[in-house]
């Protein structure tokens, strides 16, 4: 299953800061603007705008050379350990972190990341559970951990309760007003938040029920996960309209990290009739994909699963869809959401079938193993070998390759950047 996701990370951003005090004293402030002036140096580089070029054309799907992306995701605490940071207040390290990342990109990593001279502060909220929550067991210091569902009967559907937001905007505009006094005048402050990651829905299903219960469900008690389905899917149609209603909408149509890998850079979005102050779901990219599930039979996905995503991802202008799940083995059910453009192919998927589906008619969201760079040393001969066959097999497909999901970079941060190397030095190959 997928790691902390950059969108991930921006959701949980709205929550961690609520918490924290907004104190950052003058030699954090300077530690932040040195950082921001050189984070805006970089985004000045022409580069930047080459690489802005790539992603758009790709999210057109014109014929254009492998893109590549790497997240370090878990690793960054390898790349940049938190002994390193020089700020000393909670929020100024956070933002420290951030910057030092963009940095990292923009100057050692050899991806086609672009660097932006942005800096996004999100609304600070709290956002209730389903009336029932689960247990979890173990998970300290990012472990692994269980959990135990709570809704063990379902005649206790009774007490779930939609979810509902609560912005603090005292805070957000406290927080907004001090990052545009310390970031002005290098980098623009954006208020930008990110309050979802995927509207999958069935992570939400098997806190509440149990992984394992699930899959019995499906034969002892149809009618009932029917229901809570279409409770979720109600429930997660009702956030999205309370989200257009109160403008707290943000556009994707930049350098946003969109679906489970790549940006939304793209000239197909907003949709007609767009009002800047109003952003609406069909002007923005959508994103689901059902990892849990992945024990269900095609059949039962598409019974139990698609026709409740289907009114979620209708809404939007794009869609991508999948993460850690093959889609090969569904694709014929996936293949009917609407306006799909990126399409997620995991290490487990069957790379021929999928570059036979997606042709060049979708963006083939190449994900090689996170493995590979979970060593102290990379083998960099194999990595070569398994990236020329997937270069071989998805020739005359629009292809990009995200390297995510990394929980460890072996204690080896050079491992991100050789294997950019590598596959920026395996594309040019192929296209020479």
């Amino acid at each position: 299953m997928s790691t902390v996701t950059d969108q991930a990370r921006a959701v949980m951003e709205g929550e961690k800061l609520r918490e924290l005090p907004l104190d950052i004293d003058e030699k954090d402030r300077m530690v932040l603007r040195k950082l921001a002036q050189e984070v805006r140096e970089i985004a000045e580089q022409e580069i930047q705008e080459e690489k802005r070029k790539l992603w758009y054309a790709l999210n057109s799907l014109q014929p254009i050379r492998p893109v590549v992306f790497c997240d370090p995701e878990n690793g960054w605490n390898e790349i940049i350990p938190p002994e390193t940071l020089r700020c000393e207040s909670a929020l100024a390290r956070e933002w420290e972190m951030k910057l030092r990342k963009e940095i990292f990109w923009g100057r050692f990593m050899g991806d086609d990341r672009v660097v932006e001279p942005y800096f996004d502060v999100p609304y600070l909220y709290s956002e209730s559970d389903w009336g029932m929550r689960e247990r979890k067991i173990g998970g300290t210091a990012g472990g692994s951990y269980r959990w135990e569902a709570p809704l063990k009967d379902y005649r206790d559907m009774v007490k779930l309760r939609f979810p509902e937001i609560k912005i603090d905007y005292e805070k957000t505009w406290k927080i907004l007003a001090l990052a545009q006094d310390i970031f002005s005048p290098h980098l623009h402050v954006r208020l930008k938040s990110a309050f979802w990651w995927s509207l999958g829905m069935t992570w939400t299903l098997v806190n509440l029920r149990g992984l394992e219960q699930i899959m019995y469900d499906v034969y002892d008690h149809p009618r009932e996960l029917h229901q809570l389905m279409s409770f979720l899917r109600d429930g997660h149609l009702q956030k999205l309209d309370f989200l257009e209603k109160h403008y707290l909408l943000s556009l994707n149509n930049d350098g946003t990290y969109v679906g489970s890998g790549g940006f939304g850079y793209t000239h197909e979005l907003p949709a007609s009739n767009f009002d800047p102050g109003h952003i609406r779901t069909k002007d923005m990219w959508g994103f689901a994909e059902s990892q849990e599930t992945i024990g269900l039979s095609p059949q039962a996905f598409a019974d139990f699963i698609f026709p409740y995503q289907y009114p979620i991802l209708e809404r939007f202008g794009l869609n991508c869809y999948g993460c850690c799940e093959p889609l090969d083995k569904r694709w014929e059910v996936v293949k009917n959401f609407p306006r799909l453009r990126r399409i997620s192919v995991s290490p487990w998927a069957n790379r021929e079938k999928m570059a036979k589906y997606l042709e060049n008619r979708y963006i083939f969201s190449l994900k090689p193993n996170p493995a590979y760079l979970a060593v102290p040393q990379l083998d960099e001969e194999f990595i070569r070998k398994e990236l020329q066959r997937d270069l071989q097999v998805t020739r005359g497909c629009v292809v990009e390759i995200i390297m995510k999901d990394n929980h460890t970079l072996g204690r080896n941060p050079e491992n991100a950047i050789r294997f950019c190397k590598i596959a920026q030095e395996e594309i040019e190959k192929i296209t020479n």
